[in-house]
């Protein structure tokens, strides 16, 4: 058995926040838009998965209206987002597919001017499940390579999201990146044949309004991230992460849930909100491997 089902067990250890706090919490943007499948990428099929359009079909042709779903992400909802966050001077860590940033670079100067962590989230916004090893090698490697020339440093978090077999392993042998994110398995990073992992989250993500037997609309999305918060908190010692997307939670009525969550977590007085490299660093500093 490859799969470690024990992790911390009842005795989780002590993260030693900063400042006392009671929870880490961290944000999550994902830039994707432009690097879903679309036959302008050279994929055989359109894009299907996570928009507005829950159990869309993929086409052998271009899919107007599923491109202008993501679209919205990159010009709309991706501002409406860094409004709220700098308006409030909240830390965000971005997964940035390499591809879709290539595609926006006002977008990318954005992130930088305002000091957000770019991870990568890989090359394409694919599922990389049945992709050859190979193949998937050479993405990363072309992730890396693009990622550095689109943001002037590389990126030292991971996350592809859809991943393979191999990812895991395929991260470790790279070598360069201080953290792995491609993990939902604890509510605090651990190590992995030596990588770190910061894990990330799928409930406590918007991706959850666009899914079947998700939220239905914003004032669900806000009351599931506050009562998360608010056990973690009661817990301490934990850290919450939060998935946003521009094309989901940068709709009007969601940001408003979204901004309500935000001044909820200020008002806590009892939350490190840190970028996910932050994370990575202070563990390592203070649990290291």
């Amino acid at each position: 058995m490859s799969r470690d089902l024990t992790g911390y067990g009842a005795t989780p250890p002590d993260p030693r926040w900063p400042g006392g706090a009671r929870v880490a919490v961290q944000f999550v943007i994902n830039y994707e838009e432009g690097a879903e499948n679309s036959v302008l990428n050279g994929d055989e099929r359109s894009e299907a998965f996570l928009s507005e359009m829950v159990g869309a079909a993929s086409h052998p042709d271009r899919a107007m209206a599923m491109e202008s779903l993501y679209e919205y992400g990159s010009r709309a909802g991706f501002w409406r987002l860094h409004r709220l966050f700098a308006e409030r001077g909240l830390p965000v860590t971005v997964f940035g597919v390499a591809m879709a940033m290539a595609m926006n670079p006002e977008a990318v100067e954005a992130m930088r001017n305002a000091d957000w962590e770019i991870a990568s989230h890989g090359y394409r916004w694919i599922d990389y499940q049945y992709v050859p090893e190979d193949v998937e090698r050479d993405h990363i490697a072309q992730a890396i390579a693009l990622h550095e020339k689109l943001t002037g440093a590389r990126p030292l978090g991971w996350y592809q999201g859809r991943t393979s077999p191999n990812t895991a392993r395929l991260v470790r042998e790279e070598g360069g990146f201080l953290y792995d994110a491609d993990s939902y398995a604890d509510d605090l990073p651990y190590y992995s044949q030596g990588q770190l992992i910061v894990p990330y989250t799928l409930d406590a993500n918007d991706m959850k309004i666009v899914a079947y037997n998700g939220f239905t609309e914003g004032e669900q999305f806000f009351r599931y991230l506050r009562d998360t918060f608010d056990q973690l908190r009661e817990e301490g010692g934990r850290m919450m992460s939060v998935g946003l997307h521009g094309r989901i939670a940068g709709r009007p009525g969601r940001a408003r849930a979204l901004a309500r969550f935000l001044d909820h977590v200020i008002a806590s007085g009892d939350a490190w909100v840190a970028r996910r490299i932050d994370i990575a660093r202070h563990w390592m500093k203070v649990h290291p491997a």
